[in-house]
């Protein structure tokens, strides 16, 4: 038996449903080592029931933009503000939701109609970011001892003269006597990590929204852009979830 990943499917259309677990099952055909346990859910406010009552914790949610009870970008609001960090797939017919894509921390945004050209490569990428997330850890010499810090922890480190702050997910604050130099080769492998000026390396995974002045962390931190790094900053986060230039 391969790795076992608990699935919802979300859409108010019967035919669409299908279609995507059509899809997930050809994609386990292919790769054995994969086993989806598929949910389907016809109802958005069902599938958040079951989340929030049930302990229904599925690792993948593949999410329709366009509902009649709410919207995709409604329900994973909802999702994320469970404390739940699944992966979520939105799906619709338009590119102009993409922005609100991005601050309920989806994954990957796909435009209709889905192909298993498209949607394979997402759910390669997808298993491995996960696997990748239970192994990825950042260790550090702090007071005297070395500590290993998941990367998925760390919003954001800050440059303070020749000290780098990491402020936790916990709400803790690690000093470190080093250089942002040193610590950005240690996450340059890592594409979720991005420079913001001179003073910030930040995890896309913990952005919410950003605009030309600010960006702002789920934990409500909002963080001042330096003059000129909102554009490239934007292709950066656009390119992470999305793979593709604005």
């Amino acid at each position: 038996m391969g790795v076992i990943y608990q699935v919802a499917v979300c859409d108010d259309e019967a035919e669409q449903i299908e279609q995507e677990e059509n899809m997930l099952k050809a994609y386990m055909r292919q790769q054995p080592d994969c086993e989806f346990r598929i949910e389907r859910f016809r109802s958005a406010d069902r599938l958040i029931r079951k989340m929030a009552e049930q302990e229904y914790v599925p690792e993948l949610v593949l999410l329709d933009i366009y509902m009649p009870e709410k919207t995709g970008i409604a329900v994973a609001e909802e999702i994320r503000k469970m404390g739940s960090d699944c992966r979520i797939i939105l799906i619709t017919t338009s590119r102009e939701h993409a922005l609100e894509a991005f601050g309920v921390g989806a994954s990957q945004y796909l435009v209709k109609p889905l192909t298993e050209e498209v949607l394979f490569p997402v759910l390669d990428r997808i298993r491995q970011s996960i696997e990748e997330k239970k192994r990825k850890y950042l260790l550090l010499r702090i007071d005297g001892n070395i500590s290993r810090i998941p990367l998925h922890n760390i919003l954001y480190c800050e440059a303070q003269g020749k000290r780098q702050h990491l402020y936790l997910e916990n709400e803790t604050k690690v000093t470190l006597r080093t250089t942002m130099t040193e610590i950005s080769q240690k996450l340059s492998d890592y594409s979720e990590f991005v420079k913001v000026g001179v003073a910030y390396l930040v995890n896309l995974e913990h952005v919410e929204s950003l605009n030309a002045k600010e960006l702002r962390l789920d934990n409500g931190r909002n963080l001042y852009l330096p003059r000129g790094s909102y554009q490239q900053l934007r292709e950066k986060y656009f390119r992470y979830y999305c793979e593709e230039e604005i």
